[in-house]
């Protein structure tokens, strides 16, 4: 009897045993933490989508994942970077970077204007298309492949407010943002601008952003009544300034159809006193172009072919401005006047 009573005792032992190890077993098992998964990266080529504009949240999602997608625009920004984390940066594409259009001229006016050659190494070039990116490497150090949409095709003349100007003109309202939040301060010039001077030296230290217009009149720089021109924009990297541009970007919903230019001069006077961002309008005795056309070549620093249709136009403009420069310089050197071809 005894014997009997200790043998199923054994067995209901061995069997609580048993329940409580699978039981342990099991919390163990359900306690331990889940495999990381890996996370999904889009390609670069997606940034944009179908190559429609994107909302904020989307850009914000594609611009992480590019920067994830081994994208080296923080390395080509660090070594264009002045001491001060600015960098210049000008867009083109194909039409504008064949031998002969655009990107050659814009390149010969560093090395032909004052002081202007050192710069060379602080300009970031952006290629919207393959074969820009191909040539801009062969003729400068510092080349950036913009990643766009399957389908879409900026490597065409882009005439204004034809074919995807629009969209280009947001896109690359995107990317000075994107700049901006990676915390460099920038130049962005237009590739249809010379360059005779260091226009730097023409925007006050106080300016949060500094532009180009079209037509200059009064006297005081931060009339915000004058009319804007986005190819040349100076924006100093700060807080203040991301927010004005994000808020700059959202505002184009207002305005469907509009490029960035036409909606910065609907919201320039709301979005400036939200955020405490000074702008400055550049006289066009510095910045000069053809919609009112300056030379005095002891002050211009730059001629933008504003105002102007057709890319053969542009480049015969600016080419006879150059030429004229470049006597200038010589005529100047011949008189011994050092300071005008020095400073």
């Amino acid at each position: 009897m005894h014997r009997l009573f200790d043998m199923k005792t054994t067995r209901d032992l061995l069997g609580i045993l048993i329940v409580a190890g699978v039981t342990a077993a099991c919390c163990v098992l359900l306690l331990q933490p889940a495999a990381p998964r890996p996370c999904m990266v889009l390609p670069a080529g997606q940034e944009l989508g179908n190559g429609a504009l994107a909302d904020d949240r989307s850009m914000e999602k594609l611009g992480n994942a590019t920067a994830s997608a081994a994208d080296n625009l923080p390395e080509l920004l660090r070594r264009a970077a002045m001491d001060d984390k600015t960098v210049i940066m000008s867009f083109t594409n194909e039409a504008w970077t064949a031998p002969g259009s655009l990107l050659d001229l814009f390149l010969e006016s560093f090395r032909v204007g004052v002081r202007t050659a050192p710069l060379l190494k602080h300009l970031l070039i952006v290629a919207v298309d393959p074969k820009a990116y191909e040539q801009c490497q062969r003729v400068h150090t510092l080349c950036y492949r913009l990643p766009v949409a399957d389908g879409v095709n900026y490597a065409v003349e882009q005439v204004f407010m034809k074919n995807d100007y629009v969209d280009l003109m947001w896109r690359r309202n995107r990317f000075q943002a994107r700049v901006l939040k990676l915390g460099y301060s920038f130049v962005f010039t237009d590739m249809d601008i010379i360059w005779l001077r260091n226009p730097l030296l023409r925007i006050p230290v106080g300016a949060d952003m500094a532009m180009a217009c079209d037509w200059y009149y009064g006297d005081n720089p931060y009339d915000l009544d004058k009319t804007a021109n986005s190819g040349f924009v100076y924006a100093k990297a700060s807080a203040r300034m991301a927010a004005f541009y994000r808020n700059w970007y959202e505002s184009r919903k207002e305005f469907p159809g509009e490029h960035e230019q036409y909606v910065f001069d609907r919201v320039k006077h709301t979005l400036s006193a939200r955020h405490d961002v000074r702008v400055q309008f550049v006289d066009t005795a510095y910045l000069s172009g053809f919609c009112e056309l300056r030379k005095d070549f002891y002050k211009v620093c730059t001629v933008h072919a504003n105002c102007m249709v057709g890319l053969k136009n542009k480049v015969e403009k600016l080419t006879g401005v150059l030429d004229e420069w470049k006597q200038f310089r010589e005529k100047a050197v011949k008189l011994g006047n050092t300071t005008a071809v020095t400073y």
